[in-house]
């Protein structure tokens, strides 16, 4: 029943409340990012959510569109602006995705969505992550977010799937928010970012 029915009644609440609690830092974030992303304030990207299906993601743009000599773009530790690594570190960039939650698009709580291209990666016990709405926050992010290894996170990720309640919501909400305030996890050591899945780490 709470999945069905009141997960998805809670989740919209939330964010329409969020969101509108919010809304004087979400929009200082924009006007900070504006400038300094060069009128990019939003990152949007595609990924796969509950089942699979594609979705595009809203967050704040962290990095600016800095290229080398070689018309690439330079690594990400070189494009972390400084306001972007403030809105990162206080996860101030995940906000937007209250409207992907309104949308139906994701959950509060759930496996974190990532890269449409893992997708072939994962074994058959991997993909059971996409049973569920992915979310913004969730059991892999309150256990070590992006310190741990991705077969870490995968199995928080399923264990979360197969034990999914109201009372382990309430627990991963108030987790996250010690998380968020004392800045755990945020990245890999010696990593401006998270290093990407390549089906074995």
């Amino acid at each position: 029943m709470y999945t069905a029915v009141f997960k998805r009644l809670f989740d919209v609440l939330a964010a329409f409340l969020g969101l509108l609690l919010l809304l004087p830092v979400f929009l200082l974030v924009t006007i900070l990012l504006f400038f300094a992303n060069q009128g990019k304030p939003f990152f949007f990207q595609i990924r796969p959510g509950k089942n699979a299906r594609l979705f595009k993601i809203v967050k704040f743009k962290t990095m600016n569109d800095k290229r080398g000599a070689d018309g690439r773009l330079l690594p990400d530790s070189q494009r972390l602006t400084p306001v972007g690594r403030f809105v990162r570190k206080t996860s101030l960039d995940e906000i937007p995705q209250l409207i992907n939650v309104l949308k139906g698009d994701m959950s509060l709580i759930g496996p974190r969505p990532l890269l449409p291209e893992y997708l072939i990666l994962y074994s058959d016990e991997q993909a059971r992550r996409h049973d569920v709405r992915p979310g913004i926050t969730g059991w892999a992010q309150v256990n070590g977010r992006n310190a741990i290894s991705w077969q870490q996170k995968f199995a928080y990720d399923i264990w979360y799937v197969d034990n999914i309640s109201l009372l382990l919501d309430l627990r991963i909400t108030l987790l996250t928010l010690r998380k968020v305030i004392k800045s755990e996890g945020i990245s890999a050591d010696g990593q401006a970012t998270t290093q990407a899945f390549n089906g074995k780490n």
